[in-house]
């Protein structure tokens, strides 16, 4: 077999086992995010004071913003679009302050990731997709 062949073969094996993983994960991510849709409706039905709803509301969007994440991975040809990880990292970081809100410096460091993430993501917004040649 050529070298050309074994490398194309390899990465075939790559590929294969990248898009596995990915649908295992997929398939954990929903059954996270059923147990998410059950326990809401467990406060909602219950009417219990939950304390911790805001909190995990926002893991819901967390599976769901991963899950949307692997879904448009396999519908753009294998590519993970960049902002759906500054869609992520902003979450996270909201979800950071929300739950750990006890030394004020640290909530600054967590609200200047923010900023610096929404900069990102107007960067490349607004960035052409096209290079100039020079």
């Amino acid at each position: 077999m050529s070298k050309k062949g074994e490398i194309f073969s390899v990465s075939k094996v790559f590929q294969f086992f990248l898009n596995v993983s990915l649908i295992l994960l997929c398939v954990f991510l929903c059954v996270l995010l059923l147990k998410e849709l059950y326990h809401f409706g467990v406060v909602i039905v219950l009417s219990k004071n939950e304390t911790h709803l805001l909190e995990d509301v926002l893991l819901f969007f967390l599976y769901f913003e991963f899950i949307s994440m692997i879904v448009k991975y396999f519908r753009d040809n294998y590519h993970f679009p960049l902002r759906y990880f500054i869609y992520i990292g902003i979450t996270a970081m909201t979800r950071i302050i929300i739950v750990d809100h006890t030394d004020p410096i640290n909530t600054l460091f967590y609200a200047f990731v923010i900023l610096i993430l929404i900069l990102g993501y107007f960067i490349i917004n607004y960035t052409p997709l096209s290079r100039p040649k020079g």
